[in-house]
Protein backbone atom coordinates (compact mmCIF):
# COMPACT_ATOMS: atom_id res chain seq x y z
CA UNK A 1 0.00 0.00 0.00
CA UNK A 2 1.38 3.63 -0.90
CA UNK A 3 0.77 6.91 1.25
CA UNK A 4 -2.74 7.35 2.19
CA UNK A 5 -3.63 11.16 3.89
CA UNK A 6 -6.39 11.43 5.52
CA UNK A 7 -7.96 14.67 4.96
CA UNK A 8 -10.67 17.38 5.12
CA UNK A 9 -10.56 20.48 3.24
CA UNK A 10 -13.00 22.20 5.50
CA UNK A 11 -9.73 21.78 7.62
CA UNK A 12 -6.86 24.49 7.39
CA UNK A 13 -3.51 22.12 8.12
CA UNK A 14 -5.55 19.77 6.13
CA UNK A 15 -5.28 22.43 2.76
CA UNK A 16 -1.72 22.83 3.52
CA UNK A 17 -0.70 19.47 3.64
CA UNK A 18 -2.69 18.99 0.32
CA UNK A 19 -1.49 21.35 -1.48
CA UNK A 20 1.99 20.62 -0.35
CA UNK A 21 1.64 17.21 -2.00
CA UNK A 22 -0.13 18.25 -5.07
CA UNK A 23 1.88 21.04 -5.98
CA UNK A 24 5.37 18.76 -5.18
CA UNK A 25 3.85 15.87 -7.37
CA UNK A 26 3.76 13.59 -4.47
CA UNK A 27 1.59 10.59 -5.42
CA UNK A 28 -0.94 9.41 -2.58
CA UNK A 29 -4.47 7.97 -1.88
CA UNK A 30 -6.96 10.08 -0.52
CA UNK A 31 -9.21 8.99 2.40
CA UNK A 32 -11.37 11.30 2.95
CA UNK A 33 -12.63 12.42 6.88
CA UNK A 34 -15.57 14.14 6.73
CA UNK A 35 -15.25 16.38 10.36
CA UNK A 36 -18.84 17.95 10.20
CA UNK A 37 -20.51 14.10 10.28
CA UNK A 38 -17.61 13.20 13.42
CA UNK A 39 -16.08 10.70 11.34
CA UNK A 40 -13.01 11.53 13.13
CA UNK A 41 -14.21 10.52 16.11
CA UNK A 42 -15.08 6.94 14.32
CA UNK A 43 -13.00 3.89 16.10
CA UNK A 44 -12.16 3.14 12.42
CA UNK A 45 -10.07 6.23 12.32
CA UNK A 46 -8.59 5.77 15.75
CA UNK A 47 -6.71 2.90 14.32
CA UNK A 48 -5.33 5.39 12.16
CA UNK A 49 -4.80 8.44 14.61
CA UNK A 50 -5.36 7.90 18.18
CA UNK A 51 -5.68 11.53 18.45
CA UNK A 52 -9.08 11.17 16.66
CA UNK A 53 -7.50 14.79 14.57
CA UNK A 54 -6.83 15.38 10.68
CA UNK A 55 -5.03 15.05 8.86
CA UNK A 56 -3.25 12.13 9.02
CA UNK A 57 -0.85 9.87 7.28
CA UNK A 58 -0.09 6.35 6.78
CA UNK A 59 2.88 5.05 5.05
CA UNK A 60 2.84 1.18 4.57
CA UNK A 61 2.92 0.53 8.29
CA UNK A 62 3.88 3.79 9.56
CA UNK A 63 1.24 6.76 10.83
CA UNK A 64 1.71 9.73 11.36
CA UNK A 65 -0.16 12.68 12.69
CA UNK A 66 0.26 16.55 13.30
CA UNK A 67 0.04 18.45 10.28
CA UNK A 68 3.56 20.23 10.78
CA UNK A 69 4.97 16.32 11.45
CA UNK A 70 3.13 15.35 8.14
CA UNK A 71 4.74 18.36 5.67
CA UNK A 72 8.32 17.76 7.63
CA UNK A 73 8.11 13.97 6.99
CA UNK A 74 6.97 14.46 3.33
CA UNK A 75 9.36 17.36 2.63
CA UNK A 76 12.39 14.98 4.20
CA UNK A 77 10.90 11.39 2.21
CA UNK A 78 10.17 12.95 -1.35
CA UNK A 79 13.22 15.89 -1.51
CA UNK A 80 11.08 18.48 -2.54
CA UNK A 81 12.94 21.62 -3.32
CA UNK A 82 14.84 23.09 -0.86
CA UNK A 83 12.70 26.50 -0.66
CA UNK A 84 10.02 24.52 0.88
CA UNK A 85 11.86 23.60 3.98
CA UNK A 86 15.86 25.15 3.54
CA UNK A 87 18.81 23.70 4.67
CA UNK A 88 20.60 26.77 5.51
CA UNK A 89 20.48 26.34 9.21
CA UNK A 90 19.14 29.64 9.74
CA UNK A 91 16.30 29.97 6.99
CA UNK A 92 15.25 26.21 8.32
CA UNK A 93 15.13 28.24 11.73
CA UNK A 94 12.89 30.95 10.66
CA UNK A 95 10.28 28.19 9.27
CA UNK A 96 10.66 26.64 12.41
CA UNK A 97 10.09 29.79 14.33
CA UNK A 98 6.27 30.68 12.06
CA UNK A 99 5.63 26.91 13.00
CA UNK A 100 6.07 26.70 16.40
CA UNK A 101 4.04 30.09 17.04
CA UNK A 102 1.34 30.09 14.57
CA UNK A 103 -0.30 27.17 16.67
CA UNK A 104 -1.41 29.08 19.79
CA UNK A 105 -1.89 32.36 17.92
CA UNK A 106 -3.11 32.74 13.74
CA UNK A 107 -4.77 29.15 13.87
CA UNK A 108 -6.74 29.77 17.19
CA UNK A 109 -8.16 33.49 16.20
CA UNK A 110 -8.68 32.03 12.78
CA UNK A 111 -11.05 28.65 13.72
CA UNK A 112 -12.39 30.98 16.75
CA UNK A 113 -13.40 33.78 13.88
CA UNK A 114 -14.94 31.49 11.29
CA UNK A 115 -17.14 29.32 13.80
CA UNK A 116 -18.20 32.03 15.92
CA UNK A 117 -18.83 34.33 13.09
CA UNK A 118 -20.64 31.76 10.63
CA UNK A 119 -20.64 27.98 11.53
CA UNK A 120 -22.40 28.75 15.27
CA UNK A 121 -25.78 30.63 14.17
CA UNK A 122 -25.34 29.31 10.25
CA UNK A 123 -25.03 25.69 11.24
CA UNK A 124 -25.49 25.13 14.57
CA UNK A 125 -27.94 27.82 14.54
CA UNK A 126 -26.54 29.38 17.83
CA UNK A 127 -26.04 32.62 18.78
CA UNK A 128 -23.04 33.92 19.70
CA UNK A 129 -22.49 36.89 22.25
CA UNK A 130 -21.69 39.82 20.26
CA UNK A 131 -18.69 40.45 22.96
CA UNK A 132 -17.59 37.14 22.22
CA UNK A 133 -17.21 37.83 18.75
CA UNK A 134 -15.50 41.28 19.21
CA UNK A 135 -12.74 39.71 21.43
CA UNK A 136 -12.16 37.41 18.74
CA UNK A 137 -11.88 39.34 16.13
CA UNK A 138 -9.58 42.02 17.70
CA UNK A 139 -7.54 38.98 18.90
CA UNK A 140 -7.76 38.00 15.20
CA UNK A 141 -6.22 41.60 14.02
CA UNK A 142 -3.18 41.69 16.45
CA UNK A 143 -1.89 38.36 15.27
CA UNK A 144 -2.47 39.85 11.40
CA UNK A 145 -0.54 42.18 12.71
CA UNK A 146 2.50 40.29 13.86
CA UNK A 147 2.34 37.90 10.60
CA UNK A 148 3.21 41.32 8.90
CA UNK A 149 5.54 42.61 11.64
CA UNK A 150 7.11 40.26 12.83
CA UNK A 151 7.12 37.23 10.01
CA UNK A 152 6.58 38.88 7.13
CA UNK A 153 8.62 41.93 7.55
CA UNK A 154 9.19 43.74 4.19
CA UNK A 155 10.07 39.88 2.32
CA UNK A 156 8.47 38.23 -0.31
CA UNK A 157 7.45 35.56 1.86
CA UNK A 158 7.53 34.57 5.53
CA UNK A 159 10.51 33.13 6.26
CA UNK A 160 12.24 34.61 3.71
CA UNK A 161 12.43 35.43 -0.42
CA UNK A 162 10.80 32.18 -0.84
CA UNK A 163 8.18 30.22 -0.73
CA UNK A 164 8.04 27.56 2.19
CA UNK A 165 6.11 25.31 4.46
CA UNK A 166 5.30 28.48 6.56
CA UNK A 167 3.84 30.09 3.80
CA UNK A 168 0.84 27.50 3.00
CA UNK A 169 0.43 27.02 6.55
CA UNK A 170 -0.75 30.49 7.14
CA UNK A 171 -2.45 31.54 4.03
CA UNK A 172 -4.57 28.37 4.88
CA UNK A 173 -5.35 29.65 8.03
CA UNK A 174 -6.23 33.18 6.73
CA UNK A 175 -8.57 31.53 4.39
CA UNK A 176 -10.70 30.07 7.42
CA UNK A 177 -11.79 33.94 8.14
CA UNK A 178 -11.92 34.65 5.09
CA UNK A 179 -14.63 32.08 3.96
CA UNK A 180 -17.02 33.53 6.86
CA UNK A 181 -17.01 36.79 5.04
CA UNK A 182 -13.91 38.65 7.57
CA UNK A 183 -12.49 41.34 5.32
CA UNK A 184 -8.47 39.46 6.33
CA UNK A 185 -7.05 41.55 3.48
CA UNK A 186 -8.63 44.77 2.69
CA UNK A 187 -6.79 46.73 4.46
CA UNK A 188 -3.75 45.21 4.47
CA UNK A 189 -1.80 46.09 1.21
CA UNK A 190 1.27 44.20 2.37
CA UNK A 191 -0.44 41.23 3.23
CA UNK A 192 -2.69 41.15 0.13
CA UNK A 193 0.24 41.41 -2.31
CA UNK A 194 1.48 38.49 0.06
CA UNK A 195 -1.15 36.46 -0.32
CA UNK A 196 -1.19 37.04 -4.63
CA UNK A 197 2.72 35.87 -4.39
CA UNK A 198 1.88 32.42 -2.39
CA UNK A 199 -1.40 31.85 -5.41
CA UNK A 200 0.87 32.52 -7.52
CA UNK A 201 3.56 30.07 -6.57
CA UNK A 202 1.09 27.47 -5.56
CA UNK A 203 -0.60 28.00 -8.64
CA UNK A 204 -4.25 29.47 -9.33
CA UNK A 205 -6.25 26.52 -9.74
CA UNK A 206 -4.54 24.61 -7.22
CA UNK A 207 -5.31 27.25 -4.67
CA UNK A 208 -8.79 27.02 -5.77
CA UNK A 209 -9.45 23.72 -5.72
CA UNK A 210 -8.05 23.24 -2.11
CA UNK A 211 -10.19 26.06 -1.06
CA UNK A 212 -13.24 25.22 -2.84
CA UNK A 213 -15.13 23.17 0.27
CA UNK A 214 -14.47 25.73 2.67
CA UNK A 215 -15.78 28.72 0.39
CA UNK A 216 -18.86 27.03 -0.03
CA UNK A 217 -19.11 26.11 3.97
CA UNK A 218 -21.58 29.50 4.12
CA UNK A 219 -24.11 27.01 2.29
CA UNK A 220 -24.58 24.52 4.26
CA UNK A 221 -27.75 22.94 5.22
CA UNK A 222 -28.43 23.31 9.07
CA UNK A 223 -27.12 20.67 10.95
CA UNK A 224 -29.24 18.05 11.92
CA UNK A 225 -29.82 17.19 15.67
CA UNK A 226 -27.92 14.17 15.93
CA UNK A 227 -24.75 16.58 14.23
CA UNK A 228 -25.18 18.98 16.49
CA UNK A 229 -25.07 16.45 20.01
CA UNK A 230 -22.02 15.01 18.06
CA UNK A 231 -20.15 17.74 16.77
CA UNK A 232 -21.49 19.91 20.82
CA UNK A 233 -18.10 18.57 22.96
CA UNK A 234 -15.84 19.35 20.47
CA UNK A 235 -17.01 22.83 19.27
CA UNK A 236 -18.13 24.51 22.52
CA UNK A 237 -14.55 25.24 23.24
CA UNK A 238 -14.73 27.88 20.40
CA UNK A 239 -16.90 29.88 22.09
CA UNK A 240 -14.12 30.19 25.45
Amino acid sequence: MGLELYLDLLSQPCRAVYIFAKKNGIPFELRPVELLKGQHHSDAFAQVNPLRKVPALKDGDFTLAESVAILLYLSRKYEVPDHWYPQDLQARARVDEYLAWQHTALRSSCTRAMWQKMMFPVFLGEQVPPETLASTLAELDRCLQLLEDKFLKDQDFVAGPHISVADLVAITELMHPVSAGCQVFKSRPKLAAWRQRVEVEVGKDLFQEAHAAVMKVKDLPPADPATKEKLQPSVQVLLQ
